[in-house]
């Protein structure tokens, strides 16, 4: 079928129904926000806090009373807010927004108390609905927002689309927003003007972003009973991501092996090649922490049977007992999709748990069928049949959800037309992945005691990081183009609210094939590709052919530069659990658009490619094949060179150099960095002793996170932090009494002090003559440094 979505949409945007100034004929204060009555329609603006607003509207007589999929918070009654009708306004006040209503227009627009706007829907076309009839010939109202946007503006998130080269900036720009294969949508976006906004509708949408000459930018829903939108006032982007997760779901604390290396393939095909991939990491003395068993071990038997053929793997249990042994742990993939005739299928069928929606299968061309996601009964019993025939059976660590759009290929109006326990599919298109997960999500928690969840997704939709989901970029090829995608994408994807992102490293296929990782040409790339990987906040090997860091594909050259950055990795893991452990307690974001860091600095708005990674890292990959240097755009601060440990000033483009082995790395001055000794798996050994680097030339602070490592007992307040602040001026590190505790904590560690400069402290390699030893038994001290200011050049 042809998908008219867009242009029946245009038709009827350009024709104009719908787009009549509804005016406010009454109001009406309720305990928490404000019902106008208009003369066409409803709308509400919702105090949820007084800095998350809620607008509903309608051009029915009433709004439509739901509970929404991805608001989790039903939010306490609301603080003290006022309203006043000051002439053609009706004026809400809380204690950090001033939120006007237009009387004749019913245009909200937002204000900080200084009077200052942070974004105005638009006065001329602000919020419409409009009837239509789609080409599946389903009756529904279209759903529009429009708001003014300055020239001076950035816009980012809407999620992952990693097939989409166009500017990371959406200011000026369109996007899909609906979730098939290849195309993701987290209907989040944040502004550098200090909001953030959250479209509350799940079916196919488009943003455009360059309305009325730039001017302006609208979100459009091809189906909703009413406009729903979520404000968040910042200003800063941590702030307001930090809103959008006490809406929509905190996300949990994931193993500290999950933040270590993941090999995976496509495919292992029995248990002797599980058994040999984590045996030729642990003989070599590789760091790694995870192995992966991706799809069809179930063959012959049809998809959704849920077992392993016995034939290859004799011993599944055994298997996942060796793995556990040498310390490694195991991922499999589990699909939402069932052939018939097996036992599963026919269950989910008794219950009324199967959708119309049915895949292609590219292996034995019939057509299988998606379980219905939406419906409670069947997430219940999907769980069930997976936890009884696989993950708590055989004793698995974590679970890929693969092939969660659904995907259907083409046919996306059979989507439209499908029917799920909570309505029609033109209604919930995009929220598929968001149920999917949670129904597993909360089984595991149910029935798999003391281990924490981890799953990695193919789709995200807004609140999946509740459900302890790591969205990866899907099918991506073994191309450069793809590469230089994937950094745009994992950023925006992070700056959606969803804290893990991943891509395949070296990408999934090339033309459907596996590339020959022996030439030059493709060993190059993967390791490029690695090298941003160490930096991604998950870090993970998958793809078509041997990839293995031990593999013969690679010549030692290239394994000397790969070993290097996977020994990184794990020298980080104190800096990278304690960003996660921000992540969790604090809404952190690890992986960060600029415009997190510099909002001012509008030259990082159009910044495809550079990122911060925590507080500290400036990230810089290389995306073009026989580079030696590479373009960097040094955010207005002051920065080291990683691997030279020399100091420039920023607010300027350098020539990095960028020989194959060497990613640009500049580190910002005032960072603390902790750097753990070298490892083989993540929870090898406690970090009795840190290298504490600390780069002069600004004030700066950590807090070192530590939990037990694993299961959720740091919900219960198990946990301890310990905040390391740097004071450049006085040359004076102080590290704070540590806060909290857990069974198994260190009572003692050593911090080997070491003060940045030139050729001292830099690279992945422990320094072996820090400035100063430091004895630290959990109480406060003050650490005297000499001064380590050096001259800046440019």
């Amino acid at each position: 079928m042809r998908n008219t979505l867009f242009s029946l949409l245009t038709l009827a945007l350009l024709a104009g129904t719908g787009q009549v100034h509804a005016t406010v004929k009454s109001w009406q204060k309720q305990s928490d926000g404000v019902a106008f009555s208009l003369d066409v329609g409803v709308m509400k603006v919702r105090i949820c806090t007084p800095d998350i607003i809620e607008v509903q509207y309608s051009i029915e007589p009433r709004l439509q009373q739901r509970l929404s999929l991805v608001v989790n918070n039903r939010f306490a009654p609301a603080g003290a807010f006022t309203v006043s009708e000051t002439g053609d306004e009706v004026v809400i006040v809380t204690s950090r927004l001033r939120i006007v209503v237009d009387k004749a227009t019913n245009a909200v627009s937002y204000s900080d108390l200084g009077g200052r706007v942070i974004l105005a829907e638009d006065g001329r076309s602000n919020k419409w609905m409009d009837r239509q009839v789609l080409a599946t010939s389903i009756s529904t109202f279209s759903c529009s927002t429009q708001f003014e946007s300055p020239a001076n503006e950035g816009l980012f998130g809407l999620g992952c689309h990693p097939l989409d080269s166009g500017a990371i900036d959406y200011k000026g720009r369109d996007q899909d927003m609906l979730i098939k294969y290849m195309t993701g949508a987290i209907p989040v976006l944040l502004s550098t003007r200090g909001y953030g906004l959250m479209w509350d509708n799940y079916s196919a949408s488009k943003f455009y972003g360059g309305v009325d000459g730039n001017t302006k930018f609208k979100y459009v829903s091809e189906s909703g009973n009413q406009v729903d939108y979520y404000f968040f006032y910042g200003p800063t982007f941590d702030k307001i991501i930090s809103l959008y997760r006490d809406a929509t779901g905190r996300a949990p604390m994931f193993a500290k092996w999950a933040y270590g290396l993941f090999q995976s393939q496509d495919r292992y095909m029995s248990q002797k090649e599980v058994l040999a991939a984590g045996s030729g990491y642990r003989s070599r003395h590789i760091p790694v922490d995870v192995i992966v068993q991706d799809w069809y071990y179930w063959e012959p038997l049809p998809i959704g049977s849920h077992v392993m053929n016995p034939q290859r793997y004799p011993d599944p249990k055994g298997m996942l007992d060796t793995l556990h042994a040498e310390n490694l742990h195991g991922m499999i993939s589990i699909w939402p999709v069932f052939g018939k005739g097996t036992n599963d299928y026919n269950a989910l069928a008794a219950i009324g748990g199967l959708t119309s929606i049915t895949w292609d299968n590219v292996v034995t061309h019939t057509f299988d069928t998606y379980y219905d996601a939406h419906n409670p009964n069947a997430r219940k019993l999907y769980w069930e049949q997976a936890r009884d025939s696989l993950i708590k059976r055989y004793g698995w660590d974590a679970w890929w959800i693969d092939q969660c759009e659904p995907d259907n290929g083409n046919l996306l109006d059979a989507r439209r037309l499908a029917q799920f326990y909570t309505g029609r599919g033109v209604d919930y298109f995009n929220t598929y992945s968001l149920m999917h997960t949670d129904g597993v999500y909360k089984g595991w928690r149910k029935d798999i005691p003391g281990k924490r969840a981890f799953f990695l997704a193919r789709q995200s939709f807004a609140g999946e990081q509740r459900n302890a989901a790591t969205l990866w970029s899907s099918d991506i090829q073994c191309t450069w183009h793809d590469f230089q995608d994937q950094v745009p994408q994992g950023i925006n994807a992070c700056a959606s609210g969803i804290p893990y992102w991943t891509s395949d490293i070296g990408g999934y296929h090339l033309n459907w094939q596996a590339p020959n990782w022996s030439t030059a040409a493709n060993r190059e790339l993967f390791t490029r590709w690695f090298e941003f990987g160490t930096f991604c906040p998950i870090f993970r090997i998958h793809g078509k052919g041997e990839r293995a860091l031990y593999s013969r594909n690679w010549d030692e050259a290239t394994r000397s530069i790969l070993l290097n950055y996977d020994k990184l990795r794990y020298r980080l893991l104190p800096y990278i659990y304690s960003l996660a452990g921000a992540v969790t307690q604090d809404n952190y974001t690890i992986m960060r658009d600029l415009a997190f860091d510099f909002p001012e600095d509008t030259a990082v708005y159009g910044v495809r490619d550079q990122y911060m990674f925590g507080p500290a890292f400036l990230v810089n990959p290389v995306t073009t094949p026989g580079a030696a240097t590479r373009s960097v755009y040094l955010p207005n601060a002051t920065w080291y060179d990683f691997w030279t440990g020399k100091r420039v000033h920023g607010g300027e483009r350098v020539d990095a150099e960028a020989p194959i082995g060497v990613m640009p790395l500049y580190v910002r001055a005032g960072s603390v960095v902790p750097m753990g000794p070298e490892l083989e798996y993540a929870t090898e050994r406690p970090a009795d002793t840190i290298e504490l680097r600390i780069y002069p030339g600004g004030d700066g602070t950590f807090t070192l996170y530590e939990d037990a490592n694993d299961g959720y007992e740091y919900e219960e307040g198990q946990f301890a932090t310990t905040k390391i602040a740097y004071h450049d001026k006085r040359h004076m590190l102080e590290i704070g009494e540590t806060h909290g505790s857990f069974p198994g904590m260190l009572k003692k560690r050593v911090f080997n002090v070491v003060m940045v400069s030139e050729g001292k402290g830099v690279g992945d390699a422990t320094t072996a003559t820090p400035l100063k030893r430091v004895v630290y038994l959990g109480k406060a001290m003050n650490v005297p440094l000499p001064d380590g200011v050096t001259r800046t050049t440019r």
